[in-house]
């Protein structure tokens, strides 16, 4: 399943079509379905036995999905309604890491109904003067912008509002950014990203070739581990399950910071899982694969085959 209609749905069409074709090689019956052109009750009448879900975005990586697709009563693969929804909401993502005592930067929250623009310079001075802006449900860094002063604070947060209602406003973490791969409660060797961008945006992301990627990232044993371990409780804590990614940055003194969590990561030639799973020793298809396999009720172990009887 792939395309929708979220503003990620051009990344959506590629990550889906690439999936698509990984499935058919292995031999598996597959068809596209979209579901901005198709009614679910469509799965019904194709007899659909489960679904590989590629929507990226609201309408497909916040739940609503997952919860139509339990009421028609068809296996999924991923995180359940409540981890999607959570994952989907930078600031609830945020609230429930810092309730588990996880590091997160420092952050305020922007409402549409009652900002005030006058506010900036004061949000600015406790963010530490450098703030990422961050429309609260949207993903491959669409509507987000980094600031420097509250004039620019202030442009920013008023086209974030483009994309919804609630700003997220966090401290600039300055440092490397990594990201970590989660599948079937494993974490993935880490990618750490080098962009000359101001930041790892959209442009960074999908469509410019100046983007690095380093996996191994460069990090010692003893904090790889740490990293991975950070991770899988990061994933756990929003009730993330079956597969996603968790991005993190790493400040001067060696702290990891969590940004956000991604319960259906981008699944195209530039994507970060895929790299982080050729190193440890997965081909693209063997991944998808395993993806496919969080869609059954006890998934196979990594070094099975990913998909066999339940």
């Amino acid at each position: 399943m792939f395309g929708g209609d979220s503003a990620e749905r051009e990344v959506s069409l590629k990550s889906g079509t690439t999936v698509l074709n990984a499935l058919l090689r292995q031999g598996v019956d597959a068809i596209p379905f979209d579901p901005a052109t198709r009614p679910l009750t469509d799965l019904l009448s194709e007899k659909i036995d489960r679904v590989l879900i590629m929507l990226h975005g609201r309408g497909g990586e916040d739940g609503s999905m997952q919860g139509a697709l339990q009421l028609l009563n068809i296996p999924y693969t991923g995180s359940r309604v409540l981890g999607s929804a959570l994952a989907m909401d930078k600031i609830h993502t945020k609230q429930v890491w810092q309730s588990l005592g996880l590091p997160t930067a420092k952050y305020e929250i922007a409402d549409k109904r009652h900002f005030e623009a006058g506010k900036s310079s004061a949000i600015m001075d406790k963010l530490g003067n450098e703030v990422m802006v961050k429309p609260a449900r949207e993903g491959s860094s669409i509507g987000m912008a980094r600031v420097t002063s509250a004039k620019q604070l202030d442009i920013a947060v008023q086209n974030a509002f483009k994309y919804d209602n609630q700003v997220l406003l966090e401290q600039y973490i300055d440092g490397p950014e990594f990201t970590v791969s989660v599948i079937q409660g494993q974490a993935l060797p880490s990618i750490r990203m080098s962009t000359p961008h101001t930041f790892y945006d959209y442009a960074a992301k999908y469509q410019d070739d100046t983007t690095e990627y380093f996996c191994p990232s460069g990090l010692t044993d003893q904090q790889e581990q740490a990293l991975a371990l950070l991770s899988t409780r990061a994933f756990d804590g929003i009730s993330g399950s079956g597969w996603g990614r968790i991005d993190v940055m790493q400040n001067s003194d060696g702290q990891f910071y969590l940004l956000e969590a991604n319960t259906v990561p981008g699944m195209t030639e530039k994507s970060l899982v895929p790299k982080a799973a050729k190193v440890a020793g997965l081909s693209f298809d063997e991944l998808v694969m395993a993806i496919l396999a969080t869609s059954l009720d006890h998934p196979v172990s990594l070094d099975d085959t990913p998909v066999g009887e339940e």
